[in-house]
């Protein structure tokens, strides 16, 4: 079959006048419909919602835990892939010769905020004595649960987590949207990836059907994110003295659930309407200023030598077990209370819920890296959305969450960090650390550390917002109409509300991993689709054809 040039037109009908003006119709009202009967659902009929949401749950982690296992993975072998092959690695995600937008510092701020750097704030010490208080050594009693064995096995887990399959997941979404939208001049939209395998029929009903599986991904896992903060940003107002927000068990009231969504989704949605290039990266490089700051107190003041151990022992512990926990599925007997059963029970509970977490947030994260990414090379860019990020997060976990697992371990702490919420850990470390000193510099640092999660959440929050309109408008990163905009803000606000009342941060949980399910299949698709792309560039470019939309400008594009 004789080689064509690249697709470089994808015609999307959008409307011309009216409300939906520069809209797609069909994906903006259908993602509303469904996003509109989620939030009702949970909202008017909340222990209902909550019964379905847990039943369904029950049945993807029974049948679906080895594909998100392997999924991830294989994303992992993909991008590393991309970027060792040399015929891939060199290429420009923009046209021939265009340069970065963004400065490296700005970069990084972006993606991190709007990646994974909320996680942190919650994560970073509770997931480390999460799993130094149980993981799958201890539960086939390798070694044991809150002793000093048990150390490594709780950073190898947590850096499994948080390192190169997360952000797979999001690299795979971002090199597909930039290299189809920027070299192509494609419309940047998720449909847009898929064009090598299905053509121009991706202008129908079927592209229509995967960005209306984006959107919802994209609501529900940047809810699951909102979710974890919303609870932590609550536990901070109580630490600073405002009261009535939570109870005795540190657990967000509904008035305080309100309170929070109604200043994180007010500030989100003021800074979307302000866009990529002032509102975000603006908070973003705030953000991370801030991290920097309280990042350095754990580092100086905290385990300083723990930390650095766990940092570098838990990296190559976790690159040794790399290839083995990839691939690695526990399966239940269907005993409860058996090794077998708590093994998987354990894996879908951590694991399997990552994976889904990531992969529907690929959609938010991996539309934002492209956009922010234009000019870089493939290599630069999974070297920098890929190695740069993880390492950040294993210093998060290895001073941060090594300071925590430290002041447990040697009894310090007397299970104060242990016993609570995991939200409130950070507030209740920094105020066990700094109290006996001065209670003004408690409080003091309990306040930059709220400060802080509100600006990664606004980050987050208004990244979706600008990202969910980008799709529905067919790829246009231009202004939005801004009662879409508000629509949008208000609707992430009011599925995390609906949700976290249905059924707290679980209900938002089992929503995300069903909503992950089928974005999970469009993402192996997008692996393939730019194989096959960047395979065929490389045979036009023997065959002296052209291979960007500014070197096809005037030749018939055919077909992939």
């Amino acid at each position: 079959m004789a080689l064509k040039p690249p697709l470089s037109e994808l015609p999307i009908k959008t409307a011309d006048v009216g409300f939906y003006r520069g809209f797609s119709v069909n994906v903006t009202v259908i993602s509303k419909i469904i996003i509109s009967v989620l939030v009702v659902w949970a909202i008017v009929w909340p222990e209902w919602a909550g019964e379905v949401l847990g039943a369904w749950n029950s049945v993807i982690l029974a049948n679906f835990a080895t594909w998100y296992i392997f999924v991830v993975a294989f994303f992992i072998i993909v991008c590393l892939g991309l970027a060792l092959w040399p015929a891939a690695g060199r290429l420009n995600l923009g046209q021939p010769g265009e340069k970065p937008e963004f400065s490296n510092f700005s970069w990084f701020s972006m993606m991190f905020g709007a990646g994974i750097g909320v996680g942190m704030l919650t994560w970073a010490v509770a997931e480390p004595i999460a799993h130094f208080k149980n993981n799958p050594a201890v539960i086939q009693g390798v070694t044991t649960a809150l002793d000093a064995n048990n150390v490594r096995e709780a950073y190898v887990w947590s850096f499994l987590h948080w390192g190169l399959g997360a952000w797979a997941c999001y690299a795979v979404a971002g090199l597909s949207l930039a290299f189809f939208s920027y070299r192509r001049g494609l419309p940047l939209t998720i449909r847009s990836a898929l064009t090598p395998l299905f053509g121009k029929s991706l202008s129908g009903p079927l592209g229509n059907l995967i960005d209306i599986v984006a959107v919802v991904a994209t609501i529900l896992g940047v809810a699951q994110t909102l979710g974890f903060g919303v609870e932590q940003f609550v536990a901070g107002l109580t630490r600073i003295g405002i009261g009535g927000l939570a109870l005795e068990d540190g657990t967000a009231t509904t008035m305080g659930i309100i309170v929070a969504l109604l200043i994180i989704m007010g500030a989100s949605t003021l800074s979307a309407l302000s866009g990529v290039g002032k509102g975000i990266k603006w908070l973003s490089n705030i953000n991370m200023t801030l991290s920097i700051v309280l990042l350095g107190f754990f580092m100086i003041f905290g385990a300083t030598w723990f930390g650095a151990t766990a940092f570098f022992v838990g990296i190559w512990d976790y690159l040794i077990a790399l290839p083995g926990l990839s691939f690695n599925v526990y399966v239940s007997d269907g005993v409860e209370g058996s090794e077998a059963f708590s093994l998987a029970q354990w894996q879908g509970w951590w694991p399997v819920f990552y994976w889904a977490w990531w992969i529907a947030f690929a959609p938010f994260v991996g539309l934002f890296l492209a956009r922010i990414s234009r000019g870089r090379t493939i290599r630069e860019f999974v070297l920098g959305a890929m190695i740069v990020p993880s390492l950040m997060c294993f210093v998060w976990f290895a001073w941060a969450g090594g300071t925590a697992v430290d002041l447990e371990l040697n009894g310090t702490a007397g299970g104060l960090i242990l016993d609570a919420a995991n939200g409130d850990k950070i507030f209740a470390m920094t105020e066990f650390m700094l109290s006996p000193i001065s209670q003004a510099l408690s409080w003091a640092m309990a306040v930059m550390i709220v400060v802080l999660l509100m600006t990664f959440l606004v980050t987050s929050a208004d990244s979706a917002v600008l990202i969910v309109n980008t799709i529905n408008a067919a790829g246009d990163e231009g202004p939005k109409a801004r009662p879409h905009i508000l629509f949008w803000g208000a609707a992430l606000g009011l599925v995390v509300a609906g949700l976290l009342i249905s059924g707290g941060t679980g209900a938002i949980q089992t929503a995300m991993v069903i909503g992950a399910l089928p974005f999970s299949v469009v993402m192996v698709l997008m692996c393939f689709a730019l194989i096959k792309a960047i395979y065929n560039d490389g045979r036009r470019e023997a065959a002296g054809m052209p291979t960007t939309s500014s070197e096809m400008e005037g030749v018939a594009t055919p077909a992939e």
